[in-house]
């Protein structure tokens, strides 16, 4: 939960999501971080009991049925060199929100683009983070197309072997230019 991640985002993008789009979802955060940012979304464990709740620390196991559990996975981060936990998501059948930035960009498509799978957004603002909770809800209620965006996300191979077989294929293609 660090100014990188955009942590300091969440609690008003929580609360404008609520205030905006009513209990039709839930939120549960896991992490640590910025000791400011930890007390504002404890904090808000009070406000929205039953759809709300925060665990400050690390738990590794929690966090992996949190990605079997949960039906999206919200990171709005400024900066993200990789990002692991979009693919995480993935293999459970999450679908990822994330800000595009990063190894986010390059391993989420927009569901609204062809062949799309997850819900992307250009800033790290509580705008763009609120909205794309909303688009999430909306996805959430065609239970049609968030099936098939659920099946097709755990057919993704980020896989090392399909890592370097594009690696390898685009040497050989720029070695015989």
């Amino acid at each position: 939960m660090v100014g990188e991640k955009a942590a300091d985002l969440l609690p008003q993008a929580i609360n404008d999501s609520f205030s905006h789009i009513g209990n039709n979802m839930n939120f549960l955060i896991l992490g640590s971080g910025d000791p400011a940012v930890e007390a504002q979304l404890s904090a808000l464990n009070n406000g929205y009991v039953g759809y709300y709740n925060s665990q400050i620390g690390y738990n590794e196991k929690l966090s992996h049925q949190m990605y079997a559990g949960a039906d999206f996975l919200l990171m709005p981060s400024r900066v993200e060199p990789c990002g692991l936990n979009q693919m995480y998501a993935l293999r459970y059948g999450t679908i990822p929100i994330v800000r595009r930035t990063g190894g986010l960009k390059d391993t989420v498509v927009d569901f609204g683009e062809p062949d799309g799978y997850g819900i992307c957004f250009n800033y790290a603002t509580v705008w763009d983070i609120t909205y794309s909770i909303h688009r999430a809800v909306e996805l959430y209620d065609d239970k049609e197309r968030i099936a098939e965006i659920r099946e097709q996300v755990m057919k993704i191979d980020n896989s090392w072997e399909s890592s370097s077989e594009k690696y390898i294929n685009l040497y050989n293609s720029i070695r015989q230019i």
